[in-house]
């Protein structure tokens, strides 16, 4: 069983950063591919970024030059660096390793 967390959201201003982790437990963690994945309410969750387990990464076009994501394979983490936020960034983020999600961190930006 894989267990995941998220830490890391919060209120911004637009404009600002946040930095998403999300630590794993429980599974074989650097052969996996890992994705962020958000939700804003009334929306569908929307995928938002994944890396693969030869660290290529890959991001949805509302995010790109944004955001970046990462992992450390040691310390079965996964990151995702917020930046330059604008109010449509607020939602509920998700990892997601393999088939597991983990309960998600609120963004809300706004001024």
């Amino acid at each position: 069983q894989v267990q995941l967390v998220e830490s890391g959201g919060g209120l911004a201003q637009p404009g600002g950063s946040l930095r998403l982790s999300c630590i794993a437990s429980g599974s074989a963690f650097s052969r996996y591919t890992l994705a962020w994945y958000r939700q804003a309410p009334g929306k569908q969750r929307e995928w938002v970024a994944s890396i693969t387990s030869d660290y290529t990464t890959t991001y949805a076009g509302s995010v790109k030059d944004r955001f970046t994501i990462s992992r450390d394979n040691a310390r079965q983490s996964m990151f995702l660096q917020m930046n330059n936020l604008k109010s449509e960034d607020t939602a509920v983020y998700y990892c997601t390793i393999a088939h597991n999600w983990g309960q998600g961190t609120q963004v809300t930006v706004s001024s």
